[in-house]
């Protein structure tokens, strides 16, 4: 491939002042022989970014391996073409658009709009920056064919990202194959035959009403109305930069919990998420904010949404300070919650992702539930047959699938405060629940080893190496059972997974993220005690370490 010609074609039909200011100094420098600049030309256009089960994401730049106004043209036009192709004959195909508080978004939801409009569609962008579950759930509420919301949810700041969602029978949750290669190869032709000033633009798109926000905000309210117990009740709460306050404050009132001391330096939206090295609540410090406000007010929780606000952490104090819950410990108390809530409903199920703590199969078993284990993401999870709840250990739950079949971190946040509330009444705290609930169905501990490289070829290699040569002990622990994923089971589920069961109860999965460059080692255990619980995890991600290289 000629780098610099199709470095010059992107340029010509890119309508972005900056990112044709950007290619365009690039351009000229490796057209005099710039190494770097040859380099970097090479690293934009080596290829496009995939089109996939999670649509698109990644670095703000110009050129196919970055997010920019070409690209989201490319894609919302092959999105058009896509629904225009599997409409009952003389419909209108509708999409609503939603966008938060990064870079570009509000300008990559206006482009689509106005792409899907002029393609024949019926475009409806929300009436201003709002989190994805308001998305999702607008799609279901409206009857729209499909959704986009422009985000990339945690990612770092200069990152965008293109979302899709599918209504009608899909009830609004996330695509999955084979949409994800049909919508792709779409894009390719849009890519391949047309140039972005042919693609048929129209602002005849609407703006959705603020109904349509009131009526998210009454369905997320009646999750769980506030308890009796909750007066007094005392809490810190932070949007990380992101868009979830404006909504999440309105629910609060509406559900009649106490106001939150917030972050004031995190609450507002800023795509710069200047007081966080990375705008996700599971990195090292990026909740130490929050605790700080927690602990200056006496709180005895603190709430924090990711700045999407489709996830959820909790901080507890402890006897030194504070700490994060994991999105397992979490994830068990919502699914003891909904399990309570559900039990004896025929057909009624819990479902979690592979990789998610097994004690939640414990808390179905024990109320009589079904349970279900998927690939990792809600556009798995949120299918499960018969779902009432269901989680991913990265902090992402579904307490409401009637409402929104995707993951929430605001109507989780609703469901969380009521536990808390309900527990207050007893004279107990989130650990004592934490305390209540390993009493019922075991001390379950879990861990995560993440591997982050600059190569992600590196990644494949660490996978091609265990397929090759399948550990047959972690430690001192013995592997009795060995799954690939890309050859599972009959009916189980397929990916880039491999699954090790040891001698002692004990769980080991390795996997490459979906969304980020890193490998994922996840470590499951089920103790006696808590210590024990805590003492079969040290060993055993020390252990993992040594078996995948990330000593």
């Amino acid at each position: 491939m000629d780098v610099l010609a199709a470095a010059r074609s992107w340029l010509d039909q890119d309508p972005d002042s900056q990112t044709r200011e950007e290619l365009a100094a690039i351009i000229e420098s490796a057209e005099q022989q710039d190494e770097t600049a040859a380099a970097d030309l090479s690293a934009r256009f080596a290829g496009r970014l995939a089109f996939g089960t999670a649509g698109l994401r990644g670095e703000l730049g110009a050129g196919p391996l970055r997010m920019n106004r070409v690209l989201v043209a490319q894609a919302a036009a092959g999105f058009a073409a896509y629904l225009t192709e599997r409409a009952t004959a003389g419909t209108q195909p509708s999409v609503v658009i939603g966008y938060d508080g990064r870079r570009n978004s509000d300008v990559f939801a206006r482009d689509s709009a106005e792409i899907f409009a002029g393609a024949g569609l019926r475009a409806i962008i929300l009436p201003r920056l709002l989190p994805t579950p308001v998305l999702a759930f607008a799609v279901r509420h409206l009857g729209a064919d499909a959704g986009v919301m422009v985000t990339a949810s945690h990612n770092p700041p200069n990152d965008n990202g293109y979302k899709v969602y599918l209504g009608g029978a899909d009830e609004g949750a996330q695509i999955v194959t084979p949409a994800d290669r049909e919508i792709a190869a779409h894009i390719q032709r849009v890519a391949d035959e047309l140039r972005v000033p042919e693609l048929p633009r129209s602002d005849a798109y609407e703006i959705a009403g603020e109904d349509v926000v009131e009526a998210y905000i009454a369905a997320t309210a009646a999750v769980a109305p506030a308890p009796a117990a909750a007066a007094g009740m005392r809490w810190a709460y932070t949007a990380m930069h992101g868009v979830g306050w404006e909504t999440f404050q309105r629910i609060v009132e509406r559900a009649g919990y106490p106001a939150p001391e917030v972050v004031a330096e995190q609450i507002a939206p800023d795509a710069a998420f200047p007081t966080v090295a990375f705008p996700n609540p599971e990195e090292p410090g990026a909740m130490d904010l929050a605790f700080t406000t927690a602990a200056a007010h006496d709180a005895e929780f603190v709430l924090a949404n990711d700045p999407d606000a489709d996830r959820l952490a909790v901080g507890i104090p402890t006897v030194d300070g504070w700490r994060r819950l994991t999105g397992n410990e979490i994830g068990l108390l919502l699914g003891a919650r909904a399990a309570r809530a559900a039990a004896g409903r025929p057909g009624a199920s819990l479902a979690c992702s592979l990789v998610s703590s097994p004690g939640l199969g414990a808390i179905a078993e024990r109320h009589g539930l079904v349970f279900h284990t998927t690939l990792t993401g809600f556009k798995w999870i949120s299918r499960a047959p018969g779902i009432v709840y269901g989680f991913e250990e990265a902090l992402g739950y579904l307490v409401n699938p009637e409402t929104v079949r995707d993951k929430d971190g605001i109507s989780a946040a609703v469901a969380m405060l009521s536990l808390a509330a309900e527990a207050r009444g007893r004279g107990i705290t989130i650990a004592g629940l934490l305390d209540e609930l390993a009493e019922e169905i075991g001390h379950h501990a879990s861990g995560q080893i993440s591997v982050r490289v600059a190569d992600i070829s590196l990644i494949a290699a660490v996978m091609t190496r265990l397929r090759a040569a399948p550990p047959t002990a972690f430690g001192d622990r013995a592997v009795v059972r060995a799954e690939d994923l890309l050859r599972p089971p009959q009916g189980g589920p397929s990916g880039d997974v491999l699954r090790y069961a040891l001698d002692d109860g004990s769980r080991v999965i390795v996997r490459p993220s979906g969304t980020e460059p890193k490998l994922k080692v996840y470590l499951d255990v089920v103790g006696a005690s808590a210590a024990d619980a805590s003492g079969r995890l040290a060993a055993l991600d020390a252990a993992a370490r040594a078996v995948v290289g990330a000593d």
